[in-house]
């Protein structure tokens, strides 16, 4: 069924990856002495809910898209000053009298939260299982390719592309993925020697192991020699820190051609998109769902911290125009603000929204339906 086989994978994964980020809020507002009025997961109508001890009240609320921490000062969720409310202005709880510093802990606990579950995700995988990976020699150059063309050879060891250095066939594919139309620079070793070559990787189409397409560079090597890294938990803690850093690195650079034009949005997805994500990784294991979560973490926390107002980067933005300026935005300027990015967020989720009815053939048949 459709709804056990996407939708519950789904929202489980996302529940938890909400919970956590806004935990990261949580505890660190508590450090820093913030009232805290709510707790939710979910936006909307509460579903169920209790109030502890501290006068916060934890709910799952009905629309499962998110959720929110709702700090004593706050006028919603999006946590902008409540500026005609009843609680004082020298009230020492009040989110927005504490220092700048302690906002910006307080806001930047809840993306990091996001990247320190990925890096524990990550850190047991490879504790328990240990990582594998594909050697960096070429077994294989495709005829006609970027590869053939660039003069790489079977045999050849990539050594570094693109100034960074290239330790598996991983590291080698997913930096010519992320070169579109772009001369990639490489270094490889041969027959003892090193040797510099110029490759322009090609764009081409191409579908992930659940049938998702997208637009990627394509070198032309193949590469065959497989190996296993057993790592003890200190060796695996490094490595989930690094893997966590190049996923980081990757989706901005890939955020970055989208906005230059490189990249199409089209491949932006929205929650029907990540949810067919989420259940198609279910249906090979729980492993393999755990590993997608990480992913999204990795995810949720980057769009986060993204400089637009409603989102965590946006009000980091005003704390460091705060800093610069000596006191915080006005009133006025800070709504405006907070509209655009709204529309910003909202245009967004339209774009992804509708990207993920075109792939599932909806504007294809609606289009048949009148033509």
């Amino acid at each position: 069924m459709f709804v056990i086989d996407y939708i519950l994978p789904f929202l489980a994964v996302l529940t938890v990856l909400v919970f956590i980020h806004e935990m990261g809020h949580y505890l660190v507002a508590r450090w820093c002495g913030v009232g805290i009025e709510a707790f939710s997961v979910g936006f909307g109508r509460e579903i169920f809910g209790w109030n502890d001890k501290h006068g916060t009240r934890w709910k799952l609320s009905l629309i499962p898209f998110g959720g929110y921490v709702k700090f004593r000062g706050d006028s919603g969720a999006a946590s902008t000053p409540d500026h005609a409310g009843n609680v004082g202005d020298d009230d020492p709880s009040n989110f927005h009298n504490k220092p700048l510093a302690q906002r910006a802990a307080v806001v930047v606990a809840g993306p990091a939260a996001n990247f320190l579950l990925a890096i524990f995700i990550f850190a047991c995988m490879f504790t328990l299982w240990g990582q594998p990976f594909t050697t960096a020699m070429v077994s294989e150059v495709v005829p006609d390719s970027a590869a053939a063309e660039a003069g790489l050879q079977p045999g050849d060891v990539i050594l570094s592309a693109d100034g960074e250095n290239v330790a598996s066939f991983e590291d080698l594919r997913r930096i010519v993925s992320l070169n579109l139309d772009r001369p990639l620079p490489l270094v490889v070793e041969r027959d003892g020697n090193q040797i510099s070559l110029d490759a322009s990787p090609r764009v081409v189409e191409i579908k992930d192991q659940f049938g998702n397409p997208s637009k990627v560079g394509m070198l032309g090597v193949r590469a065959m020699e497989r190996g296993w890294r057993e790592l003890g938990p200190g060796g695996a803690l490094v490595e989930a820190v690094r893997q966590t850093w190049v996923i980081t690195t990757s989706t901005l650079s890939a955020v970055w051609d989208m906005i230059t034009g490189h990249r199409s949005v089209e491949e932006l997805r929205g929650p029907a998109g990540i949810a067919e994500i989420s259940g198609q990784a279910a249906q090979f294991g729980l492993a393999s769902l755990i590993n997608i979560a990480a992913f999204l973490s990795i995810s949720l926390g980057l769009i986060n911290l993204f400089p637009i107002p409603m989102l965590d980067g946006g009000h980091l933005l005003f704390y460091a125009v705060e800093a610069v300026r000596g006191r915080p935005l006005g009133e006025a300027t800070q709504e405006i603000g907070y509209r655009l990015g709204f529309a910003m967020v909202i245009g967004l989720m339209l774009v992804a929204t509708f990207n993920d009815i075109d792939r599932f053939g909806v504007v294809d048949f609606m289009k048949g339906l009148f033509s």
